[in-house]
C-alpha cells in the first residue's frame, strides 16, 4: 500500500436550473458543482466536492485555484492521513490566502480535498464513511430545503409524498410574502408539521426581532441566519433571548475558533457547518462532536451536488444526536444523478458501500462539464 498522493483532479460542472433558486442574498440561475478526485500512488482514490454556488463566476475561479495552487502542493502528502493533509494545505497557503484576500475560496478547495481523503481512507478500510468515523448506524433524519418563494405548498406536498416530514422555507425577501408563505405551509402540512425558516442573513438585528415576532405564532422549528454571520456575539445573544424560537447558523462561519465561540456563547441551538465551505470532514466532525456534547442539534448545511451531499449525510449519521441532513428541494441533476436515495417517513439509510458510497458517472455527466 502506497498512500502518497500522486494526483489531484477537478471537474467543474454546471447544470441548467429550470427556474432560479432564490435566496435573500442572490439567485442561482444555474447549478454549479466542483467535483474533486484524489489518487494515491497505488491507485486508490477518493472523491469530494468544493462549495461554489456564489458568485456565479466563482465556480470557475475555485476550479482554477484547485488546478494551479493545490494540485502541485498535494503531491507527496500521505492521503491516508486526512487531518494532516488538511493541516499541511492550510499551513502552505495561509499567507497566500491572506495576501490575495481569499481565505474563503482557499478554505473551500481544502474542504473538498479533505472529503476526498476521507473517502479514500474509508474505501481502503472497506467500510462506509459513517462507520469509519465511529458512527453506530447509517440511518439519519433528513429535511426538504430551499422551499420558496414561489410554489411553496406544491413543492412541499410533492416532497411529503416522497417521504419527507420536515421542510425549510426561504424567508427574508419580503415580509408580507414570508408570512403568507409560512401560513400556507402550516395550513397545508398541518399543525404538527416540522417547518424551519431560513433568512440567509437578510435582516439587521433590530429588523430581525420584528420579522421573527411576526412568524412566532406559526411556530417555526428554528430560524436560520436571521442576521449576518459576522454580527457580534452580543447581537446574536440578545436575539436568542428575545426570539421565542431556536436560532440556527454555521454555514458562514470559518475556523475552529469561530465555531467554538458560537457553541460556547449559547445563542445557537442548531449548528450548521458546511463540509464544502470550511473544514471538510476533519473540521466539521470536530464541530459535530462539540455540538452534540452540548445537547445542540448538528444539522450541516448543503445545497449543491451529490458528492458533498453524501459527505454531509455521512457526517450526520456518524455524529448521532438529534440532527438532520439538509436535502435541496429544487431539481439538480448534479445531485440526483450522482447520489440517489430514498426517504421513508422522514428518514433515510446510507448505503453499505465503502467510503461515501458514491461513484460519479463521468460519461453521463459529460454534458455538464465546463472547461476552465
Amino acid at each position: 500500500m502506497n498512500s502518497t498522493t500522486a494526483r489531484l483532479e477537478g471537474w467543474l460542472l454546471r447544470a441548467p436550473a429550470p427556474r432560479p433558486v432564490l435566496a435573500a442574498m442572490g439567485a442561482m440561475t444555474t447549478r454549479p458543482a466542483l467535483f474533486v478526485r484524489l489518487t494515491a500512488a497505488d491507485g486508490a482514490y477518493g472523491w469530494g466536492e468544493v462549495w461554489c454556488n456564489f458568485p456565479p463566476p466563482g465556480a470557475e475561479h475555485r476550479a482554477r485555484l484547485l488546478r494551479a495552487i493545490f494540485a502541485p502542493l498535494i503531491v507527496g502528502l500521505d492521503a491516508s492521513q486526512p487531518e494532516r493533509v488538511r493541516a499541511a494545505l492550510e499551513a502552505k497557503t495561509r499567507t497566500l490566502a491572506i495576501q490575495c484576500g481569499e481565505p474563503g475560496p482557499f478554505a473551500q478547495v481544502i474542504a473538498g480535498i479533505d472529503q476526498a481523503c476521507w473517502d479514500l481512507a474509508a474505501r481502503r478500510a472497506g467500510v462506509p464513511l459513517w462507520k469509519h468515523l465511529g458512527g453506530a448506524s447509517g440511518r439519519l433524519r433528513v429535511y426538504a430545503s430551499g422551499l420558496g418563494p414561489d410554489g411553496v405548498v406544491e413543492t412541499a406536498l410533492a416532497r411529503r409524498a416522497e417521504g419527507y416530514r420536515a421542510f425549510k422555507l426561504k424567508v427574508g425577501m419580503n415580509a408580507a410574502r414570508d408570512r403568507t408563505n409560512f401560513a400556507a405551509l402550516r395550513d397545508a402540512l398541518g399543525a404538527d408539521a416540522t417547518i424551519m425558516a431560513d433568512a440567509n442573513q437578510a435582516w439587521s438585528p433590530a429588523e430581525a426581532l420584528e420579522r421573527i415576532a411576526e412568524l412566532v405564532p406559526l411556530r417555526p422549528h428554528w430560524m436560520e441566519e436571521p442576521i449576518a454571520a459576522d454580527e457580534p456575539a452580543d447581537a446574536w445573544s440578545l436575539l436568542a433571548e428575545r426570539a421565542g424560537m431556536p436560532l440556527a447558523a454555521g454555514e458562514n462561519l470559518r475556523g475552529e475558533v469561530a465555531f467554538d465561540a458560537a457553541i460556547a456563547g449559547g445563542y445557537l441551538r442548531v449548528i450548521q457547518p458546511d463540509v464544502g465551505k470550511w473544514g471538510g470532514i476533519s473540521g466539521c466532525r470536530e464541530v459535530a462532536s462539540r455540538a452534540v456534547e452540548r445537547g445542540l442539534a448538528f444539522c450541516p448545511h448543503w445545497l449543491a451536488g451529490g458528492l458533498g451531499l453524501a459527505a454531509s449525510m455521512h457526517l450526520v449519521a456518524a455524529a448521532g444526536g438529534n440532527g438532520y441532513a439538509e436535502i435541496d428541494s429544487n431539481p439538480n441533476p448534479l445531485r440526483e444523478a450522482v447520489f440517489p436515495f430514498k426517504v421513508e417517513d422522514g428518514w433515510t439509510t446510507l448505503p453499505d458501500a465503502p467510503g461515501l458510497g458514491v461513484e460519479p458517472d463521468l460519461e453521463r455527466l459529460a454534458p455538464y462539464v465546463v472547461t476552465v
